[in-house]
């Protein structure tokens, strides 16, 4: 069940807010996530914690509001950027890993975060891996729903 909690008589999204909502997002007519079943996302409003262009079009928004938002690549993960993509030696794989095309690697930063990488091709002896975002150059299209505004 969720409560609806709002501070202030006709409390709006701005800096300083902390809000949650539900949503759903979809990416080229695939829902890729939601809150459904779940919490709602909690984030600050104006601390850079959310996509710069869903938390431009949340601001204003109350508690209750319902929206459909889109939001371009530029506002979301930016375009494909070509030099993030990066051959290496198909040898440098695990032995147990049988490489295709979009399969998703973890690799992993020399301070031990993790973030995934996509095969974008397969050569003879190289393998070459975009480490591009996922989402990176895809429209966004969200449905959210306001719960809380405080």
């Amino acid at each position: 069940m969720n409560v609806l909690i709002a501070k202030g008589e006709n409390m709006v999204i701005q800096n300083g807010s902390r809000v949650s909502f539900d949503y759903t997002l979809t990416v080229d007519g695939q829902v890729v996530d939601s809150s459904e079943g779940k919490d709602p996302l909690r984030y600050t409003h104006g601390e850079g914690q959310i996509i710069p262009g869903l938390a431009k079009q949340l601001e204003g928004l109350g508690v209750g509001d319902e929206r459909a938002i889109t939001v371009s690549a530029e506002e979301a993960y930016g375009a494909i950027d070509a030099a993030a993509f990066k051959e290496i030696e198909k040898s440098t794989l695990p032995s147990n890993i049988e490489p295709h095309v979009d399969m998703l690697l973890s690799m992993s930063t020399p301070d031990g975060r993790t973030f995934p990488v996509r095969i974008a091709e397969i050569k003879e002896h190289i393998v070459v891996l975009d480490f591009n975002h996922p989402l990176a150059g895809k429209i966004l299209n969200f449905q959210v729903k306001i719960i809380s505004i405080q």
